[in-house]
């Protein structure tokens, strides 16, 4: 017979090694470890900037603009990305700035490519919070994150599979402020729609920072199918009248207020140009003569294939404005 103690170090062998190959098998995105960096854009705060364009197998849904803030003690994360495997890599770029825990995690709205990263920062520490608005909360739970999951599998061929749904519990309030240790977080509810329902942004005081999530873009379109034109550019003038020095859009490169005046403006020109031409033709025909008035904005990426969207989209909107 074999001596107890034997049998119990067999055990813990055996355990340790269950755990380190279940570790292995986690999907983790190399390619955004090997080939993005995450940069420092403020005293406390990393960016990693993803690529332009749309969930696919080959990006295996990484578009977005995860980021960071690391402070004296702990780590705030602000949407992780659309899968495990990318908030595994996001981990993977904290992890070469620092050791220290990653406790919060702060959602700007229900889009998938923002928040379903989740899990990654779950399995590494049980007890972080997850932070989202109240109308992001209720929605998740009424299907739309299952909803994404689905999408992010379909638009990406699976390269998302085997992300698991981590909704956020922590319901923010207007004008909240959080600490990360000696940094301080603000969130700032948006106000009815801009890019969609239920957004929050927020805000680093000690670095006069921004994270806008998608109500603000850089130099490229994005989908509005359920956000407002006049939302937008409503936003855009708060955003202009805070005290920042930098602005780190949902998608695009980081910057600062030119980036929200250029948004806003293309906003503002796109929907007053529609209003006027509506009665005139009809959207097809609107397309050439709304590119005149927003020429300074024609390299955008996805400008070809999204401006007639935006167009039909903002025809339904003023129309809905007159009852």
């Amino acid at each position: 017979m074999k001596h107890p103690m034997l049998l119990w170090l067999a055990g813990i062998t055996l355990t340790t090694f269950s755990l380190n190959l279940a570790a292995a098998e986690k999907n983790i995105h190399q390619g955004i470890v090997d080939n993005y960096k995450a940069e420092k854009v403020s005293d406390h705060v990393y960016v990693i900037h993803g690529p332009a364009g749309q969930p696919n197998k080959e990006n295996q849904g990484f578009i977005n603009n995860p980021g960071f803030i690391v402070g004296d003690s702990e780590v705030a994360v602000v949407d992780p990305g659309s899968s495990a495997a990318i908030g595994r890599a996001v981990l993977a770029h904290i992890r070469k700035v620092t050791d220290k825990p990653v406790t919060k995690v702060f959602i700007t709205h229900i889009h998938g490519d923002h928040w379903l990263g989740n899990q990654a920062f779950k399995e590494d520490n049980a007890d972080a919070k997850f932070y989202a608005s109240a109308g992001m909360i209720e929605d998740a739970k009424q299907g739309a994150g299952d909803s994404w999951i689905e999408t992010m599998d379909s638009m990406t061929e699976k390269a998302t599979a085997g992300t698991e749904l981590v909704i956020p519990t922590e319901a923010l309030t207007q004008d909240q402020e959080i600490k990360v240790g000696n940094v301080t977080v603000k969130a700032h509810l948006v106000e009815g729609k801009a890019h969609t329902s239920n957004e929050v942004m927020f805000e680093v005081l000690e670095d006069k920072l921004l994270f806008t999530g998608d109500t603000i873009s850089n130099a490229r379109l994005i989908l509005m199918d359920e956000g407002s034109f006049p939302g937008s550019v409503k936003n855009a003038e708060r955003i202009a009248a805070m005290d920042l020095s930098t602005i780190v859009p949902g998608h695009g490169a980081t910057g600062d207020k030119a980036i929200v005046t250029a948004y806003g403006d293309y906003m503002n020109k796109l929907y007053t140009s529609v209003k006027e031409l509506r009665e005139e033709m009809e959207a097809h025909e609107m397309k050439p003569k709304i590119a005149e008035k927003i020429v300074a904005y024609k390299d955008w990426h996805s400008m070809d294939d999204t401006l007639g969207k935006h167009i039909s989209l903002a025809i339904l909107e003023a129309e809905q404005e007159d009852f």
